[in-house]
């Protein structure tokens, strides 16, 4: 069985779809850079690098709403960053008791806060949009390329390729579970809910536990073999690709242009809010 809800890749024939992989990922990784390093509350910045990205999201076919709902990844990472607004110093904007202390937040945190949640979200959005749009293949190829350790690259791959095969045994235990703790179709009215739904929150979690300690074992196990496998065929750390051809004209243009106008977002928010 192949579990394929969890590629994110969506096959298209968009313009960002044709782009050379090597090009898009480059893109992407330049954008999240660029949010990163855009000074705390250049609102403007903010702004246009939303609009770019947006673009971009109607020029893959995705659809807007596609990317913002996977784009509620950031939200834990937003809420992380949530303490900064009461632990900076500036103007006061308000004050909340919390038992012997007093929670002062502040302006300036508030700021670092908002510009935090939009940096956390448009670089969210930009890998989104790349994952859906490059297969993961020419990923792998795209990172060769541009000079990323290829051990690091091979645990990518191998990570994803088997990532797969983790949630088919993952599956199997859950049938397995399920057909060994059906409902008894004799059971009389008077016995209660958690009996006949299969024990209580303790007993679940035993069980739960009991399976994921088995899908480990099973993990470790099965990891040993197909690294033995592939030792046996000669795997020496290195994933033989066929050889990458050379940049088009036009993905060059892309690529010169799109680093060209992230360069000037850059330089538009430090000059003026850095």
């Amino acid at each position: 069985m192949h579990v394929h809800f969890l590629d994110p890749y969506r096959h298209s024939h968009s313009l960002v779809h044709q782009l050379d992989g090597r090009v898009k990922f480059v893109l992407a990784v330049a954008f999240i850079l660029t949010c990163s390093l855009t000074p705390i509350s250049a609102w403007a910045v903010y702004i246009l690098l939303f609009a770019l990205i947006l673009s971009i999201e109607i020029l893959s076919t995705l659809g807007v709403g596609y990317v913002q709902k996977r784009a509620l990844l950031a939200t834990p990472f937003v809420l992380a960053a949530l303490p900064v607004i009461f632990t900076m110093e500036g103007t006061a904007l308000f004050s909340m008791p919390l038992g012997a202390w007093t929670l002062t937040a502040s302006i300036e945190g508030l700021e670092r806060f908002i510009s935090i949640a939009l940096k956390s979200w448009l670089s969210v959005q930009a890998a989104i949009v790349l994952a859906a749009c490059t297969p993961f293949p020419e990923l792998l190829q795209a990172m060769r390329s541009v000079g990323i350790p290829r051990l690091l690259v091979a645990m990518f791959g191998l990570t994803w390729r088997y990532l797969f095969v983790l949630v088919d045994e993952a599956l199997r235990l859950i049938r397995a579970r399920a057909a060994r703790s059906g409902v008894n179709p004799n059971f009389h009215p008077e016995r209660s809910r958690k009996a006949q739904e299969g024990g209580g929150i303790i007993w679940r979690a035993q069980v739960a536990g009991g399976m994921a300690g088995s899908l480990f074992l099973r993990g470790f196990d099965r990891s040993e073999r197909i690294y033995t496998a592939m030792l046996s065929r000669g795997y020496d750390g290195e994933v033989r690709l066929m050889p990458t051809p050379p940049l088009s004209k036009a993905s060059k243009l892309v690529l010169f242009a799109g680093l060209f106008l992230l360069g000037i977002f850059l330089l538009f928010g430090i000059l003026f809010w850095g």
